[in-house]
């Protein structure tokens, strides 16, 4: 017997209502499941033990979402970490290297973006690990002692990885002709066929900001008096260098023979020259500015 065109239609209705039901199911799912997703790749906060700094006040924004974040590059020491025999533990604990200067100037220095730009940005920093595929988020990346580090071949293949793709890398804090050779050879393993060359005063990232047409070399704090870390050693004289992508975009800022996380770190201590920090300060939101608009 057949079925009236009125009974058709409503199991027609009631199909296609089934339907619709069932795929916005699907749909809502799969939000859920791409919420899930993102969120579980971002990593809580963790403050890790520095060289330096056992313990630091977590401000209560410290798991806040923001747009930027002080990323922090974590890695090995090499043969010449000066920290060699003090701290030999696993570089991923902490308590190593990288931590030097860490988490003050981070902070430190994440408080002056805040203020000197209308970056959302997080009071506290996030260490990095490109092992584990952590820096793809982060536009910028900075490092400190890369001429006492040790980074391995997969290390610089990801690192290479990431530049290309359009990120930014800060390498800073090595002084003198030892601690250059450690950190040239380290970035063979990134770019074999890329030269390291000057910056010209009237690039880019010297005018994006601040137009930084005077540049000092910048002291630690402990060589505050000399002026300079391995003086005698080609450790006189600061070079703001680069490696740069085909098209001329800067992807490493070199900051040779001078130590800029210091100055961040000190900003607080009238015993640290302010000109120095200020124009430490600028260097950085240039940098970060350049990376997200170059």
């Amino acid at each position: 017997m057949r079925k009236s065109s009125g009974k058709i239609a409503q199991d027609g209705t009631r199909q296609r209502s089934l339907r619709a039901l069932r795929n916005a199911c699907f749909a809502a799912a799969g939000l859920l499941a791409c919420f899930g997703t993102v969120y579980a790749f971002q990593k809580p906060f963790r403050q890790y033990h520095g060289v330096e700094y056992y313990s630091f006040e977590t401000p209560p924004d410290a798991d806040e979402k923001t747009e930027f974040q002080f990323a922090r590059l974590m890695f090995p020491g090499g043969w010449n970490d000066g920290y060699r025999g003090r701290f030999d533990g696993d570089f991923r604990l902490g308590l190593s290297l990288w931590t030097q200067d860490y988490p003050r100037a981070d902070r430190h220095f994440s408080q002056a973006v805040k203020r000197l730009t209308r970056i959302h940005v997080r009071s506290v920093e996030q260490p990095v690990n490109l092992d584990e595929d952590e820096e793809f988020d982060q536009p910028w990346l900075y490092a400190v002692q890369v001429g006492e580090w040790g980074l391995t071949a997969k290390q610089g293949k990801e690192l290479r990885e990431y530049l290309l793709r359009g990120g930014f890398f800060m390498a800073d804090d090595f002084h003198g002709n030892v601690e250059r050779k450690v950190f040239e050879d380290s970035m063979k393993l990134v770019f074999p066929d890329r030269p390291i060359v000057d910056i010209p005063d009237d690039d880019p990232v010297f005018h994006v900001v601040y137009d930084l047409t005077e540049k000092y070399q910048v002291p630690g704090q402990a060589h505050l008096r000399a002026g300079c870390k391995n003086c005698e050693d080609g450790g006189r004289g600061a070079h703001w260098r680069a490696i740069r992508d085909d098209k001329g975009r800067i992807m490493i800022a070199i900051s040779y023979n001078s130590d800029l996380g210091d100055a961040w770190e000190y900003a607080d201590d009238p015993y640290y020259p302010e000109k120095v920090t200020s124009f430490a300060i600028r260097i950085g939101v240039n940098d970060i500015i350049y990376s997200m608009t170059h």
